[in-house]
Parts: structure tokens; sequence; C-alpha cells
């Protein structure tokens, strides 16, 4: 696995030899808000096939360059997606978003469905369809005032429990989860949280037309499972609802061989 910096945007990159003969889509993943691409690495591991998979660090996490824009909504972050898919020569792939980044991942389909041959949303955040020009709902804007005021590190380990099922029982994962939030910049992350503020994922949902498969974790305290029913209804080609049982919001790191599994399903079907 190698990383890189290209249009602005860090990644980690696996590269299967077997992809240009194969011709299978490329997956690429895209992490939640308080995330970043590291949260992904035992999910590619797990993923195995012979595909390239790209996890980015959405613009002002890690290496990324931080979006101009000091408001941004979904789209400025797909467009910055499609500039990195483009620089890295990927073709219409698999489309992988965990929380925060499902909205990313949904905008993309709905406005380049010609990048995106199948799109899976885990742990999905819907979002709050704040109009532009209009305050974030104060719940929402206060995950910026507690970065600011508390600093990253003192953020994560108040937050990160939350997003871990039985945190006591699953101490590596819960440090995998605590030090990624630790790493968030507060320019970045505020621009994610007007992200989250501006999305609407269900009515893009009701926009896209490629398949997908929608999974939570059965304990999910921050996107509960009925949140992610809905979303997977208004997809026209839904694969259907996939719930993991003892799992909560961070999906990927609590159960990255069930993730992979749910992703290699997608492929067979959009290869098939």
């Amino acid at each position: 696995m190698k990383s890189g910096i290209v249009c602005g945007i860090e990644y980690l990159r696996r590269t299967s030899v077997a992809n240009a003969s194969a011709k299978r889509p490329s997956v690429v993943l895209l992490h939640g808000i308080g995330s970043n691409a590291s949260s992904w690495k035992r999910c590619i591991d797990a993923i195995g096939g012979e595909q390239d998979v790209v996890a980015w660090n959405a613009p002002g996490y890690g290496a990324s360059q931080n979006l101009v824009v000091p408001r941004p909504n979904p789209s400025d972050y797909a467009a910055s997606l499609v500039a990195m898919m483009e620089a890295l020569g990927l073709g219409p792939s698999v489309i992988v978003g965990h929380s925060l980044g499902a909205l990313f991942a949904a905008r993309l389909t709905r406005e380049r469905p010609d990048l995106v041959v199948g799109l899976c949303l885990l742990s999905p955040a819907s979002g709050y369809a704040v109009p532009p020009g209009s305050p974030l709902p104060e719940k929402v804007h206060s995950r910026i005032d507690d970065l600011r005021e508390m600093g990253a590190e003192r953020f994560a380990q108040l937050r990160a429990p939350r997003l871990v099922h039985e945190p006591e029982r699953k101490a590596e994962t819960l440090a995998a989860v605590t030090r990624a939030m630790a790493a968030v910049q507060l320019a970045g992350y505020t621009r994610a949280v007007w992200a989250l503020g501006a999305g609407d994922l269900v009515a893009d949902a009701r926009n896209i037309d490629v398949p997908a498969i929608v999974a939570v974790g059965e304990n999910d305290v921050v996107t509960p499972p009925d949140g992610a029913a809905t979303i997977s209804l208004a997809l026209a080609r839904s694969l259907g609802l996939r719930r993991l049982a003892s799992t909560g919001h961070a999906l990927p790191q609590e159960a990255p061989t069930e993730a992979a599994a749910i992703i290699r399903e997608l492929m067979e079907d959009v290869v098939t």
C-alpha cells in the first residue's frame, strides 16, 4: 500500500497488478467526519481481489489541502473527488462512503454517474438540509465549538467511545478511532461540519440509478438503523440494507471483514 498526493488530495492506494487485464472497477473509500484514510486499512486488506483500492484524506484532513470555500456543501467535496480520480486514472468505480463520506459518495454519484458503477453507504449520515446562507442547527455547530475549545486530543477522548459499540471490550478499535479523531484539524473539520449541515442524502438517493448497498451497525447510536433503512428505500436500485450485529458507528474499524464482504458483494453485482 502506498500513499501520495494529487490535486492537493492525499490518498492511500493498493494497486493490483492484474487490474488492467481483469478490467475490474476500482474501489474508492471515503472516511467519516472524525476520521481519515487510515480507518480503512484493515478493510482494504480484507477486500482482496483484482482491483485498485484508493482511500482519500478528504480536503482539510491529513496532508490534503483545505477547500477554498469556507462553508462548502457536498458538491464541493465531490468536485475534489472527481479531480483525484481523474489524476489517478481511475475509471468508473465502486464508491464507498462511511458516515459523512456517504454524503460525498452519493453526491458524486448523483452529479457524475459516469464515474460510478456501484455505491456502498456505510453508517450513512443523512445531513440536515440547511439552505445556503442559513445558520447551522445549534447541536451541529457545537461540534466546531467543542473542537476549538477542547483541542483535538480531548475532543477525541470524549467523542470516540460513542462511535464504538461496547468500547470497553474493543480496546484496540477504540484506540484507533480515538487516534484518527485526535488528528482532525479545526479548519478542515469546520468545513466538513458545514457540508454535513448542507447535505440531504435522502434527496440525493432519490436521484441515483446505480446498484447500491446500505449497511449499518445494529448498535449505531450516531446514525441509527432506521435512518439507514430510509436511505436504502430511497435508492432506485437498492440491493438491500445490511444490519451488522454488535457493531456501532465505526463500522469499517469495528467490522472490517464484514464491511469488505459487503463491498465484494457489490463488486460481484456490478461486474456480472
